[in-house]
């Protein structure tokens, strides 16, 4: 294992983990902490107070040149052209026949007195396969300068609703109004870098990325400040229950590149009105003829968990069994006290309060299909 381990690419904040108790698991290529103490103690502490993600393992792609705003938005499903300086734009990169590559965020930021670039947040799974399908796309924009700085950088997500109050005294100025996916460059313990009012967890928070070099001190520096109040390191594994409880879709998961966006309920992030983009045509097609599955939350009857690849099944568990979908993700919900999944089945078994059933290793159990999110956070 150990071997395993050290062919892993590592983020900056690696031997820290390493030092402070962190499970390291190969996760997209990467050695990352899956958890330091337990997944439902990381979970509750970034629900009721803050918890530190190391999320460097994301891909961060730099797009300067004054062509760069025309290339983004014939690439991804969001409009970009006209995007105001300071915006985080939540997007998809798709494939000709409308299947997700990957989902993305696209961050505007000033440059200069009068210029800009953008920023292009990837997974870290999908952060080859993006690189190679970019310059395909760039021939026709010439003025674009492309850049990989994932490995020159560190990406930390503070999360939770004590974010805020923790990293204030860290950042110079404006992050109080720092409005919900926006962005700006700021000094980060006086250091320049990028904060971002956004996150994976359904919790207010920031994601800030910094040069590689200066991340451990700034990591370090805000959990010894908000150790007192509560805020922890926090691994993978309470990432995800806390995204699953807020029902963002996890690539490899809910998303892949045989499912389009406008099943998987993103409708919100395809732009499709007097745009083209790769698989635009075929999610114009979809979208009049509406998807034939979608993705729905569903709440299990019992206290047993559903997992990814489960079948779903129509009916009640005493039903006559015809499987209609299977679940793509499925936990034991910290916050909520119950099993929840997310999966896919057809439209006319969608609305909520659907009763199906799931084959949970050779028993059908009860679930009804509830309303996204499962949880949501107090405005």
């Amino acid at each position: 294992m150990d071997h395993v381990i050290s062919t892993l690419s590592k983020t900056p904040l690696h031997d820290w983990h390493a030092a402070h108790g962190g499970r390291m698991v190969d996760f997209a290529g990467w050695s990352m902490p899956v958890q330091y103490s337990s997944i439902v103690t990381e979970h509750n502490a970034t629900r009721t107070a803050a918890g530190l993600f190391d999320v460097s393992h994301m891909g961060r792609l730099k797009f300067t040149g004054a062509e760069s705003e025309m290339l983004l938005d014939s690439l991804v499903t969001r409009q970009i052209v006209g995007m105001p300086t300071g915006q985080v734009r939540y997007a998809l990169v798709t494939n000709e026949q409308g299947g997700i590559l990957d989902d993305v965020l696209v961050y505007h930021l000033p440059q200069g007195r009068s210029g800009s670039y953008y920023l292009m947040v990837v997974n870290a799974s999908n952060r080859e396969k993006i690189v190679g399908w970019i310059p395909q796309w760039i021939g026709e924009h010439a003025d674009v300068q492309f850049t990989d700085v994932t490995v020159d950088t560190a990406m930390i997500a503070v999360q939770g609703p004590l974010a805020l109050k923790l990293l204030q005294p860290h950042v110079d100025g404006g992050l109080n109004t720092l409005k919900y996916y926006h962005a700006a460059e700021m000094r980060i313990d006086g250091e320049l870098g990028i904060v971002s009012r956004t996150g994976y967890t359904g919790e207010d928070g920031f994601e800030l990325i910094v040069l590689a070099t200066i991340a451990g001190g700034i990591w370090e520096g805000i959990l010894k400040d908000g150790q007192s109040q509560g805020a922890i390191a926090a691994g993978l594994g309470a990432r995800d229950t806390l995204r699953l409880e807020a029902a963002m879709p996890l690539y490899g998961h809910e998303l892949n590149e045989e499912i389009n966006p406008l099943e998987a309920g993103l409708g919100f992030a395809v732009n499709l009105e007097g745009r083209r983009f790769p698989g635009s045509e075929a999610l114009a097609a979809v979208k009049r003829q509406k998807p034939e599955r979608v993705r729905v939350g569903l709440e299990m009857a019992g206290k047993r968990v559903p997992r990814e690849h489960f079948p779903i099944f129509a009916g009640g568990a005493a039903a006559a069994a015809q499987q209609i979908g299977e679940i793509t993700s499925g936990t034991f919900s910290p916050t909520l006290q119950k099993p929840i999944a997310m999966g896919y089945v057809p439209p006319q078994f969608a609305p909520v309060g659907t009763e199906l059933s799931i084959d949970i290793r050779g028993t059908r159990e009860a679930a009804k299909v509830v309303k996204l999110p499962f949880y949501r956070r107090a405005s």
